[in-house]
C-alpha cells in the first residue's frame, strides 16, 4: 500500500485540533484561566457537582469510544487503525451538531474491561458514543454502561442506523401509499445494526419482519442461534419462514440489507409490486441500485454517489445535540423514535423516488432532530434542564 493517494494528504497530522475559547494574552488572562482563578471554580464544583455542566466543557462534549473490532467494512483492525474513523466521527459531531467530541481508542476487548475503562473516563464527558465494537459484545457493553452512568450512552452502529432507516422507510411507505403496518419486511443481518433496525421498526408499528443471517432465516427452532438471535427469532417471523433469505424475499414489500453479501436479481424480481430496497452494505451494496431499480419503486444505499443515502450523520449529531441541551440522563426509545419522525418530516413535503431522506448538508436536519429529541427527553422524564 502506498501513501501517495491524495486522501493521505487530507489526513496528515489528523483531522482534529484543540482550540482555546478564552483569551490567553497576558498575566491577567492566565490568572483567570488557570491558577489562581481556576481554584475558585474547582472549589465551587466540589461543593456542588452539578456546576461542572456550567463551568466546564462537559455539557457539550462526547467521548467517541471504540476498541477497533468492527471498523467500517474492515473488521477487527485494532484501536490504532480505528483512530482515523473516530477522528472523522468527531469532525462530523462538530460540523453538523456543534458538539465537541474526543476520539478514544481502547486497547482492550474484554467487555468488563471496556465498561470499567469508560466508567472511569466518564466524569469528563456529557455523553458516550460507542463506535465500531463488534457484536454481540456491543450489546452488553452498551447495556452495562447505561446502567452505570447517568449520561447518554448511544451505540451509533445500532441506533443511528436504525433511526435513519426508520425515517427513510416512513417516507418510502408514504410515497408508495402504504403505512408501516402494511409492510412485510425482510432484514438481512442479525448483528448490531440488524438487531437495532428490527427493534425500532417493531416499536414504530411494523408487525411482519423476518430476519436472516448468513445461514438463513432466524426461526425459533433453529439450533445454532446465539442468545441475541434467539430473542430476535422469538419476536419476529410471524410467517414461520425457515429457509434462506432468498426464500423469505418472495412477496416481501421491503428488503433492508445491513450485512453485506450478494442478493441475486431473481430474488428482487420475486418481491411484491412497488417494493422498497435498502441495500446498505458499504462499499458494495447487497443489491446494486441499477439492478434493484428494475423491479423496486424506491431504492436506498449507504453510499453518497447514489440517491437516498442512509447515513448515520443524519441522526447522531442531532440526537446528542438534543440530549445535551436538556442534560438528559439517558437516551430513551422515545427519543430515538422522535428523532426518526423529525428526520422524516424534514423532506415529507418534497418526496420523490430519489428523495426519501434529506442530504446530510441540509441545514434543517440537526436542529429538527435535536428539538424532537429534547422534547421527547422531557416527556420521558430524563431531562434535567
Amino acid at each position: 500500500m502506498t501513501t501517495d493517494d491524495p486522501v493521505f494528504a487530507l489526513h496528515r497530522r489528523g483531522k482534529l485540533a484543540v482550540a482555546a475559547t478564552v483569551p490567553l494574552e497576558d498575566r491577567d488572562d492566565l490568572s483567570l484561566a488557570y491558577t489562581p482563578g481556576v481554584a475558585l471554580v474547582c472549589s465551587a464544583i466540589a461543593a456542588d457537582p452539578s456546576l461542572v455542566n456550567d463551568f466546564t466543557w462537559k455539557a457539550n462534549v462526547v467521548a467517541v469510544v471504540t476498541d477497533g473490532t468492527a471498523v467500517l467494512g474492515l473488521g477487527d483492525i485494532g484501536p490504532a487503525a480505528a483512530l482515523p474513523v473516530m477522528e472523522g466521527k468527531a469532525v462530523l459531531f462538530k460540523r453538523f451538531g456543534g458538539v465537541d467530541a474526543v476520539p478514544i481508542c481502547l486497547d482492550c476487548t474484554d467487555v468488563d474491561e471496556l465498561v470499567e475503562t469508560v466508567v472511569r473516563l466518564a466524569p469528563g464527558f456529557g455523553g458516550i458514543n460507542l463506535e465500531d465494537i463488534s457484536a454481540p459484545r456491543c450489546f452488553e457493553v452498551e447495556r452495562q454502561l447505561q446502567e452505570r452512568l447517568d449520561i447518554p450512552v448511544f451505540h451509533d452502529d445500532q441506533h443511528g442506523t436504525a433511526i435513519v432507516v426508520l425515517a427513510a422507510l416512513r417516507n418510502a411507505a408514504k410515497l408508495t401509499m402504504r403505512t408501516l403496518a402494511d409492510l412485510r419486511v425482510v432484514v438481512s443481518g442479525a448483528g448490531a445494526a440488524g438487531v437495532a433496525v428490527t427493534g425500532i421498526l417493531q416499536r414504530a408499528g411494523v408487525g411482519d419482519i423476518t430476519v436472516a443471517d448468513s445461514k438463513g432465516v432466524l426461526w425459533h427452532g433453529r439450533g445454532d442461534l446465539t442468545e441475541t438471535k434467539q430473542l430476535l427469532a422469538g419476536s419476529t417471523n410471524v410467517g414461520g419462514h425457515t429457509g434462506t433469505l432468498v426464500d423469505a424475499l418472495g412477496g416481501a414489500d421491503v428488503f433492508i440489507g445491513v450485512s453485506g453479501g450478494v442478493v441475486p436479481e431473481e430474488a428482487v424480481a420475486a418481491m411484491a409490486p412497488e417494493s422498497i430496497v435498502f441495500a446498505l452494505a458499504n462499499p458494495t451494496p447487497e443489491i446494486h441500485p441499477e439492478v434493484a431499480l428494475r423491479y423496486a419503486r424506491v431504492v436506498a444505499t449507504g453510499r453518497s454517489d447514489f440517491p437516498n443515502q442512509i447515513n448515520n450523520v443524519l441522526a447522531f449529531p442531532g440526537v446528542f445535540r438534543g440530549a445535551l441541551d436538556v442534560r438528559a440522563s439517558s437516551i430513551t426509545e422515545g427519543m430515538k423514535l422522535a428523532a426518526a419522525e423529525a428526520l422524516a418530516a424534514v423532506v415529507a413535503g418534497e418526496l420523490t423516488e430519489q428523495c426519501i431522506v434529506p442530504s446530510p448538508f441540509d441545514p434543517r436536519v440537526a436542529p429538527a432532530v435535536a428539538q424532537a429529541v429534547a422534547a421527547a427527553a422531557r416527556r420521558d422524564g430524563v431531562a434535567r434542564s
